[in-house]
């Protein structure tokens, strides 16, 4: 796309934007880039705490790669230092700390998962552990110097913790320093983070000027709800669409939302421009558009972005097939399984389920099928037929397995 008027740009990076900090500085930033011909730096902070990203994270991730398309730099910090500390935001107790070799395995699918979206060549990836691991005892006490304790505990997490008397570590007040010296360490104009990382990336501002840098501008991006429609997107609650899942995965789960979800993630998860997107709402709200065939464009858009427009296709017509039309999909993963098997424990390795205490509640809530039947206990085993015939299990409405008892 190359270098836009600093007026255009600005009005695109914007859009879809929770808060810029300060407005009036980016807008300076962008001028001198535009006049001096010279890239921003965005930075990006990642502890990489598990190794699965998902289209809640991508939000920030699609709004770097518009930087990119611009022209500018990101520099993509992979907490593997911080990252053992784990960042307290949002959290009610201490987080587990993770190992070195947790750290770094995490570190390594989050590499693949992010060239997903972002430009290699506009990328810089750097580990926070090598300027933060050099620091001595010296070095901290001087960077701790930098805050209070009175404005730590503005911090509404740290202050509910402390009201209800729950534990908060010393070292946990060294995360938002440590993230904050981040951005000192790679000279950043602009960080980006979801909008309960503002502490986070206000702290970065802070230190930049205690160490005679010019400020960073703070990008704060709105949270994903996850396709339950109650709480933000997360593996940990199962409302998520995972970036490496299967097209046909993805494509069901991003139907599964309800109505009032698809401005939001036609928004947050897409990256069709405004204008398209209000024309497809209008239609819908107006009746031209049913907003099953809305959730359906929506589902393809997603799709695309992670599998390609082909792949995008397919699952829509998979998804008719089965749930239009009623039919069982044509082709199905397959798997093999000793008999006799217990059927909590054929779900999870089919990976119908993502855990057996998950799989317990989807039969108890009578999600489960075999062969058409709903499954009425937990306590079911599989058995090799007589005839040496498959099994088909279904969970909910679009998970399917070909199972097979030797």
């Amino acid at each position: 796309m190359g270098f836009l008027s600093a007026e255009e740009q600005y009005e695109l990076l914007t859009e879809n934007t929770s808060e810029v900090i300060t407005d009036e500085e980016f807008k300076n930033k962008l001028e001198r880039s535009v006049a001096e011909k010279k890239p921003l730096r965005c930075k990006l902070g990642i502890d990489p705490s598990a190794p699965d990203l998902h289209i809640g994270h991508a939000v920030v991730l699609h709004k770097l790669r518009q930087f990119q398309d611009l022209g500018h730099h990101v520099v993509m910090i992979l907490g593997d230092f911080t990252g053992m500390i784990g960042d307290p935001t949002g959290r009610s107790e201490m987080r587990k700390q993770l190992t070195e070799e947790e750290v770094r395995e995490n570190a390594r699918t989050y590499r693949e998962q992010l060239f997903m979206i972002l430009d290699p060549d506009r990328t810089e990836m750097v580990f926070n552990s090598q300027w933060l691991s050099k620091l001595n005892f010296a070095d901290v006490v001087k960077l701790a110097s930098k805050l209070t304790v009175a404005r730590m505990m503005e911090r509404e997490d740290f202050y509910k913790r402390y009201r209800d008397n729950i534990a908060i570590g010393i070292h946990e007040f060294f995360y938002p320093l440590m993230q904050g010296y981040d951005s000192v360490a790679v000279r950043a104009d602009i960080e980006f983070g979801a909008t309960e990382q503002k502490f986070n990336l206000l702290m970065g501002r802070q230190l930049q000027r205690d160490y005679g840098q010019e400020p960073q501008v703070a990008f704060t991006m709105p949270i994903l709800v996850g396709t339950n429609g109650v709480e933000k997107m997360s593996k940990s609650l199962g409302n998520y669409i995972g970036l490496t899942e299967p097209a046909d995965q993805i494509y069901g789960k991003a139907m599964s939302i309800s109505d009032d979800l698809m401005e939001e993630y036609f928004r947050l998860a897409t990256t069709l421009p405004a204008k398209e997107i209000a024309a497809i709402l209008e239609k819908v709200k107006n009746g031209q558009m049913h907003p099953r065939d809305g959730k359906m464009r929506l589902a393809r858009e997603i799709v695309a972005l992670y599998h390609g427009a082909q792949a995008a296709q397919e699952a829509e017509d998979k998804f008719k097939q089965v749930f239009q039309k009623g039919q069982m999909p044509s082709e199905m993963e397959a798997f093999k399984f000793d008999s006799p098997a217990g059927i909590v424990a054929v779900m999870v390795e089919a990976g119908l389920a993502p855990s057996k205490s998950e799989a317990r509640r989807l039969i108890k809530q009578g999600g489960v099928k075999i062969d058409g039947e709903a499954v009425s206990s937990i306590d079911l085993e599989l058995e090799k037929h007589k005839d040496d015939k498959d099994y088909i299990v279904q969970v909910g409405k679009r998970k399917f397995a070909r199972v097979k008892m030797i």
